[in-house]
This record gives C-alpha cells, sequence and structure tokens, in this order.
C-alpha cells in the first residue's frame, strides 16, 4: 500500500531561511572572493603608492594637582584636547621660526593618552629630521603651557588665601583695639562685652593660622607640580618597514573587501530570491527533481563521473520516451546549452528505435543553426517540425525563459521535462513557469538540475505527487488493474495542486 502525506505543514515557514542563504552566497562566490582580491591589491597598492610620512613619537609625563587613583581618564584626555590648540601649536612654530599657520600644523599631528599621566605626541614631516624638531618643539610647548597654569593657578589660589588672611588680621586689629577700650571701663556689662571680644580674638587668630598654612602649601605644592611634567621619552623618528605596511594594509583591505562582497552576496541573495536548494526548486515547481548535472564539464577526476551521471540521465529519459504514447520535451531555464547537449544525446540513444527528429524551439536557433557532425540525429527549426513525417519520433527542445511564447510549447510535447539551472530564475518566475505549463495541459514529468549546490542534502522529491514524477509513471496502471471499471483519469499537471505563495510553497 502506498501512502501519501497531502496534510500541509502546521508550522509557518521561516522569514529568513539560513539554509538557503548560505547556499546562495556560497554560490556568490566569485563576487566576494573577487572584491576581497581587489581590496588586497588596493591595500598592498595604497602601501606603495601613498606611503607613511616620516613621523616622529615623543611621551610626556603629566603631572596633575587633582590626581586620584580612580580616575578614569578625564585629566589626561583634557590634555590631548589642549594639544589640539593654537595656542599650543603657535609656540610650538614659534620655537621653530615657520611661517605656517597653526591651522595646518594641528592637522600633522595627534595626541593619545597611554595612562592617566603619560601622554604620547605623534608628529609627521617632510622628513625624519624634521618630525623630531617638531615633535621636541611640540613637547616643549605643551610642558611649559601645563607648568605656567600650573603656577598661575597656584599663585591666584595662594594670593586669594592671603588676601583673605589679611581681611581676617585687620579684623583681629580691630577687636584688639576694642578689647583695649575695654579694659579701661569697669562694670558687668563691660566683662562680658571683653569675654565675647576675646573668643572673637581667639577665632580669628585661628583662622588667620589656617589661611596662612593654606597659601604656604599652595605654593609648596607648585614646584612638585612642575617638576613632575617633563620629556620622558626623547622625540624619535619611527622607523617603518614597507613590505610590513604592505602586508598591513592588504589584510585591512582583504578584510574590508571580503566583508563588502559578503554583505553584497547576502543582500542580493533575498532580494532576488532565486531558489537554490532542492527542495526550494521542487515545491516552486511543483514537480521532483530526477537528476542533476554540473554546468561545466568538471575537472578531470570529475569528468569520467559526470561522464555516467549524463549516461544515466540519458538512459532514463529514453525509457520515458519510449514508455510514453505522448510526444515529451525538454524545456530549459537559464541552461540552454546543456538541454541541447541533453536533447542530442537522448535521441542518438533512441536512434536505435527508428528515425528521430529533434525540434529546435530554442531562441536565437542553437541547435538548427549548428553545423551537423556524422552521426547526428536531425535537427529541424519549429517552422519546418510540420512537414516532417509523422512516422519519425519528436523530441521538442524550448524554453520557458521570459519572454517565451507559451502558446507554443505544447507543439513541442504535452510531457516536458524540465531543465534549470539553480539559482537562475527567481521563485516567483518559477511559479509563473508552473502555472503556465498547467494552463498549456503540458505535464511535467520531472525537473533535471544544472549547476547544483554540491552541500545540498535537501530532498527535492515531492512525495505527495507522484504522478508529477517518473517513478509514478508506472505505479497507478498496476494498483488499478483490478478496480471498477470505469478507471478514474489520472490528473495532468494543469489539475495539480500548485503553490498559491512563496510561503506556501517552502
Amino acid at each position: 500500500m502506498t501512502t501519501s502525506t497531502t496534510a500541509e505543514s502546521s508550522t509557518a515557514a521561516p522569514l529568513l531561511d539560513l539554509q538557503a542563504l548560505v547556499a546562495a552566497v556560497r554560490r556568490r562566490r566569485r563576487l566576494w572572493c573577487s572584491l576581497a582580491l581587489l581590496g588586497l591589491l588596493v591595500g598592498a597598492a595604497v602601501a606603495f603608492l601613498l606611503p607613511q610620512p616620516p613621523t616622529a613619537v615623543t611621551k610626556v609625563l603629566v603631572a596633575h594637582e587633582e590626581d586620584q587613583p580612580n580616575d578614569p581618564g578625564t585629566l589626561i584626555r583634557t590634555d590631548v584636547a589642549l594639544l589640539q590648540t593654537t595656542r599650543i601649536a603657535d609656540k610650538a612654530l614659534k620655537s621653530l621660526k615657520s611661517q605656517e599657520r597653526a591651522e595646518d600644523f594641528m592637522q600633522d599631528y595627534s595626541g593619545i593618552g597611554l595612562t592617566n599621566n603619560v601622554l604620547q605626541i605623534t608628529v609627521t614631516g617632510d622628513s625624519d629630521a624634521e618630525a623630531v624638531a617638531r615633535a621636541k618643539a611640540l613637547a616643549d610647548a605643551f610642558v611649559a603651557d601645563h607648568v605656567k597654569r600650573i603656577q598661575e593657578t597656584a599663585d591666584a589660589e595662594a594670593k586669594a588665601l592671603i588676601d583673605q588672611r589679611d581681611q581676617l588680621k585687620d579684623q583681629l586689629a580691630q577687636v584688639n583695639k576694642a578689647i583695649g577700650d575695654g579694659t579701661q571701663t569697669n562694670g558687668p556689662e563691660s566683662s562680658a562685652d571683653l569675654e565675647s571680644l576675646y573668643a572673637r580674638r581667639a577665632e580669628l587668630t585661628s583662622q588667620i593660622t589656617d589661611f596662612g598654612q593654606r597659601a604656604a602649601e599652595a605654593s609648596i605644592g607648585t614646584p612638585r607640580l612642575v617638576a613632575g611634567t617633563q620629556i620622558v621619552d626623547a622625540p624619535y623618528a619611527v622607523r617603518r618597514s614597507l613590505p610590513r605596511a604592505a602586508a598591513t594594509d592588504a589584510g585591512i583591505g582583504l578584510f574590508l573587501g571580503l566583508f563588502l562582497g559578503l554583505a553584497m552576496a547576502a543582500v542580493g541573495a533575498v532580494v532576488a530570491d532565486r531558489p537554490v536548494l532542492r527542495r526550494e526548486i521542487a515545491a516552486n515547481l511543483g514537480a521532483s527533481v530526477i537528476a542533476e548535472l554540473p554546468h561545466r564539464s568538471g575537472r578531470l577526476w570529475q569528468r569520467r563521473w559526470i561522464r555516467a551521471t549524463r549516461e544515466r540521465l540519458t538512459a532514463s529519459l529514453a525509457r520515458t520516451v519510449r514508455g510514453s504514447a505522448e510526444p515529451v520535451s525538454l524545456l530549459e531555464l537559464g541552461c540552454a546549452r546543456s538541454t541541447s547537449v541533453i536533447a542530442l544525446a537522448l535521441a542518438g540513444e533512441l536512434a536505435a528505435d527508428g528515425p528521430v527528429v529533434v525540434v529546435d524551439g530554442l531562441p536565437g536557433r542553437q541547435l538548427a543553426g549548428r553545423r551537423p557532425k556524422p552521426g547526428d540525429p536531425t535537427v529541424v527549426s519549429g517552422g519546418s517540425a510540420a512537414a516532417r513525417s509523422s512516422q519519425e519520433l519528436r523530441i521538442g527542445v524550448g524554453s520557458v525563459a521570459p519572454g517565451t511564447a507559451w502558446t507554443d510549447l505544447q507543439y513541442l510535447g504535452t510531457q516536458t521535462v524540465l531543465v534549470v539551472r539553480a539559482g537562475h530564475g527567481s521563485a516567483a518566475w518559477l511559479h509563473t513557469v508552473a502555472r503556465q505549463l498547467a494552463d498549456q495541459r503540458i505535464a511535467v514529468i520531472g525537473v533535471v538540475l544544472i549547476d547544483p549546490d554540491p552541500r545540498d542534502r535537501t530532498d527535492g522529491t515531492l512525495w505527495d505527487g507522484l504522478h508529477t514524477a517518473l517513478r509514478g509513471q508506472h505505479e497507478r496502471p498496476a494498483r488499478q488493474k483490478n478496480t471498477d471499471r470505469r478507471r478514474t483519469e489520472r490528473l495532468p499537471l494543469w489539475a495539480a495542486r500548485v503553490p498559491d505563495s512563496d510561503q506556501e510553497a517552502q
């Protein structure tokens, strides 16, 4: 007993089929490999055509009054920002006695904080000596500016503290005068006033002492910060290796080109929606995949296997044609040359049974216009086929590419084998082919897949459509031999169920 799984899966089709996407991207390996190679060559060329200018590097130790162990790097980032100012650039240019504009000079150097207190300065120039001189002048200008700001800050703080101390001294002098005047009077009230004045004098004396100490500390702390800000790594020219730079730039170009190529291939595969896997092509065409052939002749060690595969396909098609009461055609989509080869091989296989004529319905007269070789079957165009003898076996060869005259396909054969190149037609066009053939009542008895994905492990058989596969051609009469006299007519493809959408087909 044979079962037919006609129930549809209740699970929804995935929004993005990763397996199909990976297969489509892998088939476009020429694109992303070419872009990766282009990026490699461009990166290497950039290293030779646009070499890095002479560069000098120096390191400066920067001391901050507000240094904290948990500082996230805010102070050193401030120093980097101050380094990129016209004030520092002007001082460096003046020490170099250069007439260059500060704005232009700022484009030739940069700074980066290595730690919270170490600043690295990188400067470029026309030569190594000039780059080193620029780096030294820039480092000296930055140190001088930083020291000046420290001293100005310390002086301003000390002056403010001293001014406050002097104001307190004036108040203390007034209090001392009041105490001297109060000692000359007697009475309870004068005693209370004297006690209040004595307390005030003690408070002012303490504050004066405190402000004096703080002013001294502010002055004492400045030399420590000044001495802590210095050049710790003298400017030196960076030695650059051209081969190493070329290798680095080439590697970066290779990565960027590969990334761009993969992105373009992935986006193109999603937008184009060209089925590659066997299961997708079979589902969209409503017919099973019966054979696979490579698009090219293949490598030397693969030719024997390819030749055996072609022979098996030819023998299978020959048995189908011999056992069919209706004419059979081959219709191609994206592989006219492979279809022509299959048709000629099939005609040669059938030539032993009698005269065979290949009717060329391909655009461009690829078969009818070819130069025949000894032993080749007769090839005629579609217009000349009607004048041939009815005793000859006809094999029609046509196309279902965009622009096909659909009404002419039924004259090539009422049964057909579709020869489809994987990844050539979109899912929408495969649906169109299936519907147009169904409208013309042309039964699709199988699909020959050209240039399949070598890593495709999906099943291209429609298990719920035995009547559309070669393996089902001879099963139904045997099963229906002893059934009711009113034999149920086998449904042709035009009565078969064709997917209504891409999601339903998947």
